[in-house]
């Protein structure tokens, strides 16, 4: 008969979390930190079967996986990279700090919020004065390109 002891579940723990900086998929670790509570509750209950051990380990992990994907994920770690350009080309603001050349930035606001913001900084090929009308002609990066209308 095999026995694992506590220490066991923590040395697999460990190398299941080391593991993710080798492999960087970010679900590794989840495994790593459920071998490790089986580690802790091993080390508390000494004499849990070696089946239950491999349950608990397998509750923890998912458990620690729908954790992280229900309550802990940032909210909105999805960018919107690649489709910036399609919401915002076209759009028409008010220019609220002007610009002297096609060097300097200026800031416009728009009626609604677009990608999540009313206020962009942005630059033209002509000079640019407060309250003149604009329109996106494109974007780079958080800058857009702007003409006046």
């Amino acid at each position: 008969m095999i026995t694992i002891v506590w220490w066991h579940w923590l040395v697999l723990g460990l190398c299941l979390i080391g593991l993710e900086l080798l492999i960087p998929s970010f679900t590794i670790v989840w495994f790593g930190l459920g071998a490790l509570a089986v580690g802790l509750l091993v080390a508390l209950l000494p004499f849990t079967p070696l089946w239950l051990q491999g349950l608990i380990w397998a509750v923890a992990s998912v458990a620690f996986t729908l954790m992280w994907f229900k309550y802990l994920k940032p909210k909105n770690s999805m960018t919107h990279a690649g489709q910036s350009k399609e919401a915002i080309v076209g759009e028409t603001g008010i220019v609220i700090r002007g610009t002297t050349d096609s060097y300097t930035k200026g800031k416009v606001r728009f009626r609604i919020a677009i990608l999540g913001a009313d206020e962009w900084t942005c630059y033209a090929e002509e000079p640019l004065n407060v309250g003149e009308t604009v329109r996106v002609e494109d974007i780079e990066g958080q800058i857009l390109k702007v003409r006046k209308l």
